[in-house]
């Protein structure tokens, strides 16, 4: 067993968001079971507030970026460095405004192909404006996206 090493994801954020929620939960099960109204969307708003914590500590880098980390930093209390730049594969960076957008090749493509091969690579046929023809050499009016 000991040669299996797997990135588990213990972290603060994880371990104080799904805490939060327990509390939620618990106090929206009251609700249920007393009949109450208030108690249940108290308890729901607890878990939506759980939710939040857990990506504000994410986003101050107590939380862990998508896939598997190091050995080295594995440890619920190793801070992750990289989170104020954002994680490229994460979607709570991204609604943040940190990140990279993932799968934009488009740069490679130009320099590859130059513009029009990179656009029909794309399947992108655009017309030219001043001649009436598209890229391939079929005359036509229309851009087809």
């Amino acid at each position: 067993m000991s040669g299996n090493h797997h990135d588990e994801g213990h972290t603060v954020a994880g371990w104080t968001g799904c805490a939060v929620a327990v509390v939620g939960t618990s106090v929206a099960g009251v609700g249920m079971c007393l009949g109450s109204a208030v108690g249940i969307w108290l308890g729901l708003g607890v878990v939506g507030l759980g939710v939040l914590v857990t990506w504000g500590l994410h986003l101050a880098g107590w939380g862990k970026p998508p896939g598997i980390r190091p050995v080295a930093e594995r440890g619920m209390w190793v801070r992750d460095r990289g989170a104020r730049a954002g994680h490229p594969a994460c979607v709570g960076c991204r609604l943040a405004g940190r990140g990279h957008s993932v799968g934009t090749t488009t740069g490679v493509a130009l320099s590859a192909q130059g513009v029009k091969g990179a656009q029909r690579a794309q399947g992108v046929l655009r017309t030219d404006a001043g001649s009436g023809s598209s890229p391939s050499g079929a005359a036509s009016s229309e851009s087809v996206v």
